[in-house]
């Protein structure tokens, strides 16, 4: 069996953190989303990787590689152009050949993987497994119906949403979804949407076989579900300090500390995590926050953010939460002004709060 991870896409909701950067490679707990998925793809015993590519081709294969890290192959399959999920697979074929295959899009997080689902998969008949949760805002994903839990009906994005069961993003399929793929056209969006292939093999009388996770899973594609997927993932950690803390600071609950880091006078409360080569100077992390490798937070105080490289925060007088920043960002503060900032900025960027 083979995987073809999506890692396309403009990820146009996280923008402008996604102007300078791939979204699959923005950091949760410090490490990024896609790094996730492959764990989750290598736990289920899949060894040979297909990555999707996009504009951000040259990011995804600098930190990638060729999978040596976790003891896979991967190839790199470029996508010229957005076209949707069903085109994804469509020019993967070559990759894929007549093997069944699971498709995990690159932003979505599954907590307890999918080792579970793959097995139950390859015990099967099924051409093709869906995976469904039930969500509160259906008509922003693939909607799935079912009769006697057969799948009968897939509806990408519907205004009026027949049920509450959205794709999550993970496919399993043979090769008869290729089929689909070049039998189907594009949507009224021009592109080419896997729910369009799926009810292909449907129609065509095809075994599609559905699976309702009763676990966590979050596309990390907005920010809110960005921060909900860090401090899910927080919350499984343990405690690990490999920095050095003195004597006037205290590290409360669980939290990793890397190699490098100092943290002076100031109060760690996990579950947080802190990189490497990092200051922590008078000031206070709270829970649910991450603070990427070579950061700077001084006089200052964070509480369930994502803060990314190379980033300051210095003096600002108050408390940054609910807050993802991006690369090479320096926060500083001028005046006395609201406790709370909530933001999303992006790399290379230089604030003053007034």
């Amino acid at each position: 069996m083979k995987a073809l991870i999506l890692s396309g896409g403009k990820g146009t909701r996280l923008r402008p953190i996604t102007y300078t950067g791939a979204k699959q490679l923005v950091p949760v707990a410090n490490k990024p989303i896609l790094f996730y998925t492959i764990e989750a793809v290598m736990a289920a015993g899949i060894h040979d990787i297909g990555i999707v590519v996009g504009e951000t081709r040259e990011e995804v294969r600098a930190a990638v590689g060729k999978g040596e890290r976790w003891g896979v192959k991967i190839t790199y399959i470029q996508q010229d152009a957005p076209l949707g999920l069903a085109h994804a697979v469509k020019i993967s074929e070559d990759f894929i050949q007549k093997d069944s295959f699971v498709m995990y899009l690159g932003d979505n997080l599954i907590k307890d993987g999918i080792t579970s689902f793959v097995d139950e998969y390859c015990k099967s008949d099924a051409n093709a497994q869906i995976l469904l949760a039930h969500v509160p805002n259906p008509q922003e994903f693939g909607v799935a119906q079912l009769k006697a839990g057969r799948v009968v009906k897939l509806i990408e994005k519907p205004k009026d949403p027949p049920t509450d069961l959205a794709l999550v993003g993970v496919y399993m399929f043979d090769s008869t979804i290729f089929e689909a793929v070049n039998s189907i056209t594009p949507s009224a969006r021009g592109e080419l949407e896997i729910t369009d292939a799926i009810q292909y093999l449907v129609d065509h009388n095809y075994k599609v076989q559905s699976h309702i996770i009763s676990g966590w899973w979050k596309d990390t594609g907005k920010l809110e579900d960005m921060l909900e997927a860090n401090r899910i993932i927080l919350d499984g950690m343990e405690t690990s300090v490999e920095g050095e803390v003195d004597e006037e600071s205290e590290i409360a609950g669980r939290v990793k500390i890397g190699k490098g880091t100092r943290i002076v006078n100031s109060c760690v409360r996990g579950p947080a995590i802190i990189g490497e080569d990092c200051l922590i100077e008078n000031a206070f992390v709270g829970p649910y926050s991450s603070v990427n490798d070579r950061c700077i937070i001084s006089a200052s105080e964070i509480e369930h953010s994502i803060i990314l490289e190379d980033s300051q925060i210095l003096s600002i007088g108050s408390r940054l939460e609910d807050s993802l920043i991006g690369k090479n960002v320096k926060i500083t503060k001028d005046s006395k002004k609201p406790k709370a900032y909530r933001m999303m900025v992006g790399d290379n960027s230089a604030i003053s709060v007034v």
